[in-house]
């Protein structure tokens, strides 16, 4: 068994650390609550990832439109 502990509040694990903690409510009974932190770094490369998808999306359909021809 092993106990995992988690970083002190105070002490962000990268100096440019973005943090997110955010409440959403749906209806009267459902509330859900989360946080988020990336980087700078972290940043760029879902920039990346997201512009990569596109192209190949891109891709596949001008693909798919030019068989049906």
């Amino acid at each position: 068994m092993s106990v995992q502990e988690e970083p002190s509040p105070a002490v962000s694990a990268h100096p440019e650390e973005i943090k997110s903690v955010f409440d959403l409510r749906l209806g009267k009974h459902v509330v859900l609550q989360g946080s988020a932190r990336i980087t700078p770094a972290g940043v760029i490369s879902a920039g990346i990832a997201v512009a990569v998808m596109t192209l190949a999306l891109g891709y596949l359909a001008s693909s798919g439109r030019r068989r049906r021809q």
